[in-house]
């Protein structure tokens, strides 16, 4: 028994969007779906696995455009996150998708919006969600202590961190959020980030020239 990850870069943004399933149930989710849904479908059909859900870190354009064709194409699949901070966001989704040459993509609302502290499953694995603003202020992730695993959005990078330039970023609270909220799971941690290669807490910890 145990979790499995497949992690598919989507969009021109190569943001990664992951797979996530118990081989036991075989109940499968996906974080951060921001395009290319045939072929995030079709990895999953392949293996046969029952897509129960759309976990979602944050707001912007590359991590959510594909969300309202997924539950177009299966209503059932339920969509949490992010944090209800970052609503504007994904009220004028279709106006910022156009503003950056995106396939257009419809605003919608999730099944559940997420808090600091709330518990999200795939099979029997428990993620707690942290919310930790600052690249936005509604952005959260997805820990899970039995798997060792951080799913970080773009919070945090391999020895980098998020970018603040953005509407409604701020810097002071994306450095808390990663000291307080991050920097204190276990070093082993594997953290798989919104972009590039995956990394550890204790590894950017030693390295991070940011923090």
């Amino acid at each position: 028994m145990s979790l499995h990850v497949e992690i598919i870069p989507v969009t021109l943004f190569r943001q990664n969007c992951t797979l996530m399933w118990d081989d036991e149930s075989g109940e499968a989710v996906f974080t951060d779906a921001g395009g290319n849904v045939p072929r995030l479908m079709e990895e999953a059909e392949k293996r046969n696995l029952k897509v129960k859900a759309v976990w979602l870190t944050h707001g912007h354009l590359d991590h959510i455009s594909g969300v309202s064709e997924i539950t177009a194409l299966n209503p059932k699949i339920q969509v949490f996150g992010p944090h209800e901070a970052d609503r504007f966001l994904l009220a004028d989704l279709t106006s910022i998708t156009k503003q950056y040459n995106f396939p257009p993509a419809k605003p919608f609302i999730p099944t559940h919006w997420l808090s600091d502290g709330d518990t999200l499953k795939v099979g029997k694995y428990a993620f707690k969600v942290l919310h930790v603003p600052g690249h936005t202020p509604g952005h959260v992730v997805f820990y899970c202590a039995e798997a060792e695993l951080l799913i970080a959005g773009d919070v945090i990078f391999y020895e980098s961190i998020g970018r603040t330039d953005f509407e409604r970023s701020n810097h002071e609270d994306l450095i808390r959020s990663i000291r307080e909220k991050i920097f204190t799971l276990a070093d082993d941690t594997q953290i798989i980030t919104g972009h590039g290669r995956m990394t550890t807490v204790g590894h950017e910890k030693q390295h991070n020239p940011y923090l």
